[in-house]
């Protein structure tokens, strides 16, 4: 795996874990994040600069109310001659407070730094189902037995549980 592969795995994994030391394993340190939310199910701020600032926003406050976190990268893994890289993405969650369920999807941009780290980093949520806690374990069986972090977007959706309110993710994830 190269590294930027390498980069975006480390900021997966960071953020899935509350890691937030491995950070600076995948920003440059005068990074920015633009987060683009198109559902009104999650809510974060436009932007962070810095690695500081993009550390509290993606992995601090988003592991004080998120737990059991899966993201999974939808298309191929980059190679280090792409500065710019754009993939699909699915992710899952309990919350931690009221145990609902939260699968949602869209698009990560990301764009590297000379040192082969994320210097610019772009999030669009499409879109964010909440599910009642009866669906825990359902969906957390499935997400867990996806190939993570990088999952052919098929096999995410053919695998996945026949759940009605989950008809706007399957469908982002066979178009």
């Amino acid at each position: 795996m190269g590294a930027h592969a390498n980069a975006i795995q480390t900021y997966i994994r960071a953020k899935d874990e509350n890691r937030p030391h491995h950070l600076h394993n995948a920003f440059t340190p005068d990074a920015n994040l633009e987060m683009r939310v198109e559902t009104e199910n999650i809510s974060f701020p436009p932007t962070a600069k810095g690695i500081e600032q993009i550390t509290q926003v993606l992995v601090r406050d988003f592991g004080r109310a998120n737990e059991n976190v899966y993201t999974f990268c939808l298309d191929k893994i980059p190679t280090d001659d792409e500065t710019d890289f754009q993939c699909s993405y699915l992710v899952g969650m309990s919350d931690k407070e009221t145990g609902s369920i939260r699968v949602g999807c869209g698009y990560y941009n990301w764009q590297f730094g000379a040192n082969e780290l994320v210097h610019d980093l772009t999030i669009t949520i499409k879109s964010m189902v909440i599910l009642a806690s009866s669906h825990h374990r359902t969906i957390m069986d499935w997400l867990s037995h996806l190939p993570y972090p990088w999952c052919p977007a098929e096999t995410a959706a053919k695998t996945m549980p026949p759940i009605s309110e989950l008809k706007e993710v399957r469908q982002f994830l066979v178009k």
